[in-house]
């Protein structure tokens, strides 16, 4: 089994001093496992030093990772929004040291080769989600520096055609989610903020649901619309919204909160029709069947109508039908970070940190895989995420952590 080689990674890392610790060393064996029952060959490999952002690119895509002493203020949240407390699960929990992991990886078999288009502004910032219009302009969302656009639309050729400035959506707290709708529409949410958007192909805003710094409970019969941690957006082949609320460790809400517009407690997944009107919502609540601590990945199976929800921090799939009833639960080794079908209604998950695009059997199998795992390297990815693929089968996709795009080719039919 061939494994990717990262030579050269440490010379492009500015300010970072490596240390040969466990956590990141390759010079033990790895655990592996070979290919089974139609799944690659799997082995393990190490974390590597998030950088939040603070990078640079060169014309090839080759990142340089800036000193925080020379970045200035540059923070993904303004800090306008509280942060989680009295919650026993508010922020990281013991145990679960990041950069201590060793994630799995799946033997890339499946042929596709990794292009950096230069297309990026000068600047710092991640971007946690791309999406295609149905013209192949391809919309990237950046967690840019304040002040700065975030979100950006890009013509076939990578050509800059559209730039929507804080002026006309203010300032996305922790970008995060970002999907087109089958009439162009683009939707973004901010985690902190606590908005999901709606914009016209033209960078209109349209529809704002939540209320801009202020997460809470939906309380349809209250007249209640707050959002708690949106991170998602998916759309059933009627137009309806579905959003996935509950951001990771920060999930589920402030139980002890004092605000009484914040006190259910629960991860969830919100169903709006197209427009923004309710029609139903369910809950998270950790553990048992049916039962999801985050809603970090979110897509809608085109052959059903079924919910997928990446409950990324319990490393599972968890499945309802659209009405909101629970199917069924798919255990995964990787960090369900994103999920997706593309045109062929073929499942996919982006395995955040573990920094692969993983191609499923709707049993969770994995099938196939893109991506040379966690790191600044050519095919790694700091955190992959929310993506979108075309009909040629080719994958697009930022980083959550690094500001470049990365369009991974198929290979020819």
């Amino acid at each position: 089994m061939t494994r990717p080689i990262f030579a050269g990674i440490a010379t492009t890392v500015v300010g970072l001093v490596l240390v040969a610790t466990p956590a990141f060393s390759q010079s033990q064996s790895p655990t592996e496992g070979p290919a089974v029952d139609g799944s690659p060959a799997w082995f393990l490999q190490g974390s590597f030093p998030d950088p939040g952002g603070r990078t640079r690119l060169d014309r090839e895509g080759r990142v340089t990772v800036v000193p925080r002493s020379e970045a200035g203020g540059y923070r993904t949240s303004t800090g306008d929004t509280p942060g989680c407390r009295r919650s026993p699960v508010c922020g990281s929990r013991v145990g679960r040291r990041r950069q201590d992991l060793q994630r799995v990886q799946w033997a890339q078999t499946l042929g596709y080769t990794f292009t950096y288009p230069e297309m990026l502004p000068p600047g710092l910032g991640g971007v946690p989600a791309v999406a295609l219009d149905s013209s192949q302009n391809l919309w990237v969302f950046q967690r840019a520096e304040a002040g700065k656009p975030q979100l950006l639309k890009f013509d076939p050729d990578y050509r800059l055609i559209l730039s929507v400035g804080p002026e006309l959506i203010g300032y996305q707290d922790k970008a995060h989610g970002m999907a087109v709708d089958a009439e162009d529409n683009v939707w973004i949410t901010a985690t902190h903020g606590a908005t999901v958007m709606k914009l016209s192909p033209e960078g209109e805003l349209l529809l704002t649901i939540g209320e801009r710094g202020r997460r809470g409970d939906w309380d349809e019969v209250a007249g209640q619309r707050l959002l708690w941690q949106p991170v998602m957006v998916a759309f059933g082949a009627n137009g309806d919204v579905y959003i996935g609320q509950g951001h990771g460790n920060e999930s589920p809400n402030d139980t002890g909160s004092v605000d009484p517009a914040n006190n259910i407690g629960a991860s969830r997944i919100l169903h709006l029709d197209k427009y923004g009107a309710f029609i139903n919502q369910w809950f998270g609540n950790e553990a048992g069947p049916g039962k999801f601590n985050s809603a970090h990945g979110l897509a809608v199976d085109p052959a059903n109508g079924d919910v997928w929800i990446g409950d990324r921090e319990d490393y599972r799939i968890v499945v309802y039908g659209g009405d909101g009833t629970f199917r069924k639960t798919l255990p995964m080794r990787n960090l369900p970070c994103a999920l997706y079908f593309d045109s062929h209604g073929q499942p996919w998950m982006a395995s955040g940190q573990d920094g692969q695009f993983l191609k499923l059997n709707r049993n969770g199998k994995v099938l196939g895989a893109i991506g040379n795992g966690m790191g600044i390297g050519s095919g790694q990815f700091i955190e992959a995420s929310y993506w979108v693929m075309d009909e040629d089968d080719n994958l697009y996709a930022g980083d959550t952590a690094v500001g470049r795009v990365t369009k991974m080719v198929a290979p020819t039919r």
